[in-house]
């Protein structure tokens, strides 16, 4: 699809409504914006966090660890990391 689109007040762009509709493009969602020597690149901003929350839950649930028996473990994880990296600069 090519479109034409125009650079308004404040540099606001508007996408043609069948862009927004075919990629589900919602008001608010976030893009980065790449300059390849004057071709520019619009690509969506996907957040981790909610997608990696997700997994972690989903591994948890398979494991069948309670999330205080996660966190537990998460705090052992890190002090075996702390003393095998860096206990010998303390």
């Amino acid at each position: 699809m090519n479109a034409t689109v125009q650079v308004r007040q404040r540099g606001t762009l508007t996408l043609p409504v069948e862009l927004r509709e075919k990629y589900g493009i919602q008001t608010g969602d976030t893009f980065r914006l790449v300059d390849l020597d004057g071709i520019f690149v619009l690509t969506p901003m996907v957040t981790m966090v909610p997608e990696l929350a997700r997994e972690i839950e989903r591994l948890r649930l398979e494991a069948g660890l309670s999330t205080d028996e996660l966190l537990a473990g998460l705090r052992e994880q890190r002090e075996r990391y702390y003393a095998e990296h860096y206990a010998e600069l303390a």
